[in-house]
């Protein structure tokens, strides 16, 4: 008697309970593709913030400014290798609901500090020309049609002009970058917003240094805030991750929460696929006996109840991570909220790992009673 043959009609023994067994299997790792996407899509900026780089905010909240002349003072730090500063906008593009990121940067050394964004020499020098320039990342770009040489009206509300309400910006270069870098963002001068801007002269968001010894990060982030202490505006250093960390968790630790949903979801599929095998072995408790009467080995029978779990859990995970990978392909359904949405190859083969898991514990106890079943016993009970 052949192993596989015998394997694929014991699976389907019992076909609505098949079927029903390998929907749940399906949807609870449609779930955690689905799951782990939206808890990148939070954390967005942590797996490539760079370890050599400091962010420097106002120590009271992010959103107290700090003055541009910190900025000399940085630089001329030792240890330093570049500085540099950004500033949040927060304007309005046609409508409040079409969300993306605004930010006023020193474009040659933000460039410099952020080598992960990609942009074309041309493009780059553009940008260094024209003022009102502003550099666009390429999902931006894709989302509202936009290219080199549109000119973009974005409605001031952080900061208003100093005639009207609208800012007028260039397209000067669209960047890309690799994966991971949010390419939703639309970097602009600073110079042209310190100028233009009706109140807030020479007040930036916060500061970015890059230092040439990243195992100094501690030491050299307590130096710059001492450097600044008991001024107006007093400083809170950290690195780059824990500045993205922090201000994801603003929104709560997503994180946490997709985990605990996570587990909740897999542990009920394990108690449903468990219960699923138990009782097919329960059923087939005389074929058992009949199997071993022909020869099959104790080694053998726990091999065909654990490849049957491990098959079922194989085929309904396979199906749910492989939707939830097409899904994701289409995009960030929210319209920008969430700019990085992908699934990671990493979370995909951790999902690959807990399917196989998932089948060998399910199937484990039934198959180690299977094993240990005399044949006497089984007929009996047939």
């Amino acid at each position: 008697m052949k192993f596989f043959p015998l394997l694929w009609s014991s699976l389907w023994r019992k076909k609505i309970r098949t079927i029903f067994t390998l929907l749940s299997v399906f949807i609870a790792f449609l779930l955690f593709g689905l799951l782990m996407t939206i808890r990148g899509a939070f954390s967005f900026g942590v797996d490539i913030a760079g370890i050599d780089r400091l962010v420097l905010i106002h120590k009271v909240s992010l959103i107290m400014p700090l003055p541009v002349s910190y900025l000399e003072r940085l630089k001329a730090t030792e240890g330093v290798t570049l500085a540099t500063h950004n500033t949040w906008f927060g304007g309005v593009y046609q409508d409040p609901a079409n969300f993306f990121a605004q930010i006023a940067v020193e474009p040659e050394t933000f460039m410099k500090i952020y080598p992960e964004y990609v942009v074309p020499p041309d493009d780059m020098t553009a940008w260094l020309a024209d003022r009102q320039g502003v550099m666009v990342g390429v999902d931006l770009a894709n989302r509202f049609g936009w290219k080199v040489g549109d000119r973009i009206p974005i409605i001031g509300t952080i900061w208003q002009p100093k005639q009207g309400q609208v800012w007028e910006f260039n397209i000067a270069g669209i960047y890309d970058g690799e994966p991971g870098v949010d390419k939703t963002q639309f970097f602009f001068r600073y110079d042209y917003l310190d100028e233009n801007r009706l109140q807030g002269e020479g007040a930036v968001g916060w500061y970015i240094v890059k230092i040439a010894d990243p195992s100094q990060a501690q030491r050299m982030g307590a130096r710059f805030d001492s450097m600044f202490a008991n001024s107006s505006a007093e400083t809170k250093t950290t690195t780059e991750k824990g500045f993205v960390e922090g201000f994801a968790k603003q929104v709560g630790d997503i994180g946490a929460i997709m985990v605990a949903i996570l587990v909740a979801v897999l542990f009920t599929m394990l108690l449903v696929a468990a219960n699923t095998m138990a009782q097919s072995v329960r059923e087939r408790t005389s074929e058992m006996g009949v199997l071993k009467t022909l020869g099959f080995s104790n080694a053998a029978v726990l091999t065909l109840i654990l490849s049957e779990s491990v098959l079922i859990a194989v085929i309904g995970g396979s199906l749910g991570l492989g939707l939830s990978w097409l899904l994701v392909q289409q995009g960030d359904p929210t319209g920008g909220l969430l700019p990085i949405f992908v699934l990671p190859t990493r979370d995909v083969m951790i999902g690959g790992v807990m399917v196989v898991v998932l089948g060998l514990v399910a199937g484990a106890l039934p198959a180690f009673t299977a094993m240990n079943l005399k044949i006497t016993d089984a007929l009996r009970r047939g």
